[in-house]
């Protein structure tokens, strides 16, 4: 993930922050518990797109 790409996106749902978490290939909201998927390098932020994450599931 390009690192100037990502300090500009922001989740579509709060404006919050994003992390990028490389083993799943995702963009992940802290706040809202989303992940937003990356395809093909390419990140998908779609609200209908995200998986909510579990309760249990670590964010590092």
């Amino acid at each position: 993930m390009d690192k100037k790409l990502l300090e500009i996106l922001v989740c579509p749902v709060c404006k919050g922050p994003l992390v990028y978490l490389k083993d799943s290939d995702e963009l992940v909201c802290k706040g809202d518990r989303l992940a937003y998927p990356v395809r093909d390098g390419i990140p998908v932020m779609l609200e209908e797109e995200a998986r909510e994450l579990a309760a249990d599931e670590e964010i590092s």
